[in-house]
Protein backbone atom coordinates (compact mmCIF):
# COMPACT_ATOMS: atom_id res chain seq x y z
CA UNK A 1 0.00 0.00 0.00
CA UNK A 2 1.37 3.37 -0.99
CA UNK A 3 2.04 5.77 1.83
CA UNK A 4 0.17 9.04 1.70
CA UNK A 5 3.02 11.52 2.12
CA UNK A 6 0.63 14.41 2.65
CA UNK A 7 -0.85 12.69 5.70
CA UNK A 8 2.47 11.41 7.07
CA UNK A 9 4.35 14.70 6.87
CA UNK A 10 4.90 16.69 10.07
CA UNK A 11 4.74 20.45 10.11
CA UNK A 12 7.13 22.12 12.55
CA UNK A 13 6.55 25.73 13.52
CA UNK A 14 9.48 27.77 14.79
CA UNK A 15 8.51 29.94 17.76
CA UNK A 16 10.16 33.32 17.23
CA UNK A 17 8.19 35.20 19.89
CA UNK A 18 10.00 36.80 22.82
CA UNK A 19 10.34 35.24 26.26
CA UNK A 20 7.55 36.81 28.39
CA UNK A 21 8.95 35.61 31.74
CA UNK A 22 11.19 38.65 32.40
CA UNK A 23 8.20 40.98 31.98
CA UNK A 24 6.12 38.96 34.43
CA UNK A 25 8.97 38.63 36.92
CA UNK A 26 9.77 42.35 36.77
CA UNK A 27 6.11 43.28 37.28
CA UNK A 28 5.97 40.98 40.26
CA UNK A 29 9.40 41.82 41.66
CA UNK A 30 9.29 45.61 41.55
CA UNK A 31 5.77 45.79 42.98
CA UNK A 32 6.66 43.31 45.72
CA UNK A 33 9.75 45.29 46.76
CA UNK A 34 7.78 48.55 46.96
CA UNK A 35 4.89 47.07 48.94
CA UNK A 36 7.27 45.40 51.38
CA UNK A 37 9.29 48.55 51.90
CA UNK A 38 5.95 49.84 53.21
CA UNK A 39 5.46 46.67 55.30
CA UNK A 40 8.93 47.13 56.76
CA UNK A 41 7.94 50.65 57.83
CA UNK A 42 9.84 52.86 55.37
CA UNK A 43 6.86 54.78 53.98
CA UNK A 44 3.07 54.89 53.96
CA UNK A 45 0.70 52.96 51.73
CA UNK A 46 -0.04 55.41 48.92
CA UNK A 47 -1.22 55.74 45.34
CA UNK A 48 2.30 54.81 44.21
CA UNK A 49 1.93 51.25 45.48
CA UNK A 50 -1.68 50.99 44.32
CA UNK A 51 -0.74 52.14 40.81
CA UNK A 52 2.10 49.62 40.66
CA UNK A 53 -0.31 46.94 41.86
CA UNK A 54 -2.80 47.71 39.11
CA UNK A 55 -0.55 48.36 36.15
CA UNK A 56 2.81 46.59 36.58
CA UNK A 57 2.13 43.94 39.17
CA UNK A 58 -1.37 43.34 37.82
CA UNK A 59 -1.85 44.05 34.12
CA UNK A 60 1.75 43.39 33.03
CA UNK A 61 1.75 39.97 34.67
CA UNK A 62 -1.58 39.07 33.08
CA UNK A 63 -0.14 40.04 29.67
CA UNK A 64 2.90 37.85 30.41
CA UNK A 65 0.60 34.98 31.39
CA UNK A 66 -1.31 35.26 28.11
CA UNK A 67 1.98 35.27 26.22
CA UNK A 68 3.05 32.12 28.11
CA UNK A 69 -0.25 30.51 27.09
CA UNK A 70 0.60 31.18 23.45
CA UNK A 71 3.91 29.39 24.02
CA UNK A 72 2.13 26.37 25.53
CA UNK A 73 3.62 26.96 29.00
CA UNK A 74 0.94 25.90 31.50
CA UNK A 75 3.09 26.74 34.53
CA UNK A 76 3.93 30.24 33.28
CA UNK A 77 0.34 30.90 32.29
CA UNK A 78 -0.99 29.84 35.68
CA UNK A 79 1.70 31.66 37.66
CA UNK A 80 1.76 35.03 35.91
CA UNK A 81 -1.98 35.29 35.37
CA UNK A 82 -2.72 34.26 38.96
CA UNK A 83 -0.24 36.65 40.55
CA UNK A 84 -1.36 39.46 38.24
CA UNK A 85 -4.89 38.90 39.50
CA UNK A 86 -3.56 38.70 43.06
CA UNK A 87 -2.30 42.26 42.75
CA UNK A 88 -5.60 43.43 41.29
CA UNK A 89 -7.59 41.75 44.08
CA UNK A 90 -5.27 43.23 46.72
CA UNK A 91 -5.82 46.73 45.32
CA UNK A 92 -9.54 45.96 45.20
CA UNK A 93 -9.52 44.96 48.87
CA UNK A 94 -7.97 48.32 49.71
CA UNK A 95 -10.10 50.54 47.45
CA UNK A 96 -13.51 48.87 47.27
CA UNK A 97 -14.66 49.61 50.85
CA UNK A 98 -14.05 53.33 50.24
CA UNK A 99 -16.21 53.09 47.13
CA UNK A 100 -19.06 51.45 49.09
CA UNK A 101 -18.45 48.16 47.30
CA UNK A 102 -18.40 45.89 50.33
CA UNK A 103 -17.18 46.05 53.89
CA UNK A 104 -13.49 46.28 54.74
CA UNK A 105 -12.05 42.76 55.05
CA UNK A 106 -11.60 41.64 58.66
CA UNK A 107 -8.27 40.33 59.94
CA UNK A 108 -9.57 36.72 59.94
CA UNK A 109 -10.69 37.21 56.32
CA UNK A 110 -7.29 38.62 55.34
CA UNK A 111 -5.58 35.76 57.16
CA UNK A 112 -7.56 33.26 55.07
CA UNK A 113 -6.85 35.23 51.88
CA UNK A 114 -3.10 35.34 52.47
CA UNK A 115 -2.95 31.72 53.67
CA UNK A 116 -4.65 30.49 50.49
CA UNK A 117 -2.15 32.42 48.36
CA UNK A 118 0.65 30.91 50.43
CA UNK A 119 -0.75 27.42 49.91
CA UNK A 120 -1.06 27.99 46.15
CA UNK A 121 2.51 29.30 45.99
CA UNK A 122 3.88 26.40 48.05
CA UNK A 123 2.39 23.91 45.59
CA UNK A 124 3.61 25.96 42.61
CA UNK A 125 7.12 25.84 44.12
CA UNK A 126 7.22 22.12 43.28
CA UNK A 127 6.71 23.09 39.64
CA UNK A 128 10.03 24.96 39.72
CA UNK A 129 12.14 21.98 40.79
CA UNK A 130 13.07 21.19 37.20
CA UNK A 131 13.65 24.85 36.28
CA UNK A 132 16.53 26.78 37.89
CA UNK A 133 17.66 27.69 41.39
CA UNK A 134 16.82 31.38 40.98
CA UNK A 135 13.17 30.65 40.15
CA UNK A 136 13.01 28.13 42.99
CA UNK A 137 14.17 30.82 45.40
CA UNK A 138 11.53 33.26 44.11
CA UNK A 139 8.67 30.82 44.72
CA UNK A 140 9.96 29.48 48.04
CA UNK A 141 10.54 32.97 49.45
CA UNK A 142 7.12 34.06 48.16
CA UNK A 143 5.38 31.16 49.91
CA UNK A 144 7.16 32.12 53.13
CA UNK A 145 6.12 35.75 52.62
CA UNK A 146 2.43 34.87 52.27
CA UNK A 147 2.53 32.68 55.39
CA UNK A 148 4.28 35.43 57.37
CA UNK A 149 1.68 37.98 56.28
CA UNK A 150 -1.09 35.55 57.23
CA UNK A 151 0.57 35.07 60.64
CA UNK A 152 0.78 38.85 61.07
CA UNK A 153 -2.94 39.25 60.48
CA UNK A 154 -3.80 36.21 62.59
CA UNK A 155 -1.80 37.40 65.60
CA UNK A 156 -1.80 41.19 65.15
CA UNK A 157 1.97 41.11 65.65
CA UNK A 158 3.75 44.21 64.30
CA UNK A 159 7.12 42.45 64.58
CA UNK A 160 5.95 39.63 62.30
CA UNK A 161 4.72 42.29 59.87
CA UNK A 162 8.12 43.98 59.87
CA UNK A 163 9.88 40.63 59.41
CA UNK A 164 7.53 39.89 56.49
CA UNK A 165 8.45 43.25 55.00
CA UNK A 166 12.16 42.49 54.95
CA UNK A 167 11.57 38.95 53.71
CA UNK A 168 9.34 40.36 50.97
CA UNK A 169 12.05 42.79 49.87
CA UNK A 170 14.41 39.83 49.44
CA UNK A 171 11.73 37.90 47.54
CA UNK A 172 11.05 40.82 45.20
CA UNK A 173 14.74 41.45 44.57
CA UNK A 174 15.21 37.76 43.72
CA UNK A 175 12.47 38.05 41.08
CA UNK A 176 14.11 41.17 39.63
CA UNK A 177 17.45 39.35 39.49
CA UNK A 178 15.86 36.35 37.75
CA UNK A 179 14.20 38.63 35.19
CA UNK A 180 17.28 40.71 34.42
CA UNK A 181 19.49 37.61 34.23
CA UNK A 182 17.26 36.24 31.47
CA UNK A 183 17.29 39.57 29.62
CA UNK A 184 21.06 40.08 29.83
CA UNK A 185 21.96 36.45 29.13
CA UNK A 186 19.79 36.48 26.00
CA UNK A 187 21.05 39.89 24.87
CA UNK A 188 24.72 38.82 25.15
CA UNK A 189 24.28 35.21 24.06
CA UNK A 190 26.16 33.97 27.13
CA UNK A 191 25.78 33.77 30.89
CA UNK A 192 26.18 37.22 32.42
CA UNK A 193 24.12 36.51 35.54
CA UNK A 194 23.85 32.82 36.47
CA UNK A 195 20.41 31.32 37.15
CA UNK A 196 21.67 28.05 38.63
CA UNK A 197 20.45 25.64 35.99
CA UNK A 198 19.26 22.28 37.31
CA UNK A 199 21.21 19.36 35.84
Amino acid sequence: MATNKALDSTIKVLDTTANPAPLGLMGFGMTTVLLNLHNAGYFELSAMILAMGIFYGGIAQIIAGIMEWKKGNTFGTTAFTSYGLFWLTLVGLILMPGMNLGEKASLPAMTAYLFMWGLFTAVMFFGTLRANRALQFVFLSLAILFFLLAARDATGSASIGTLAGYEGIICGLSAIYTALAQVLNEAHGRVILPLGQVK
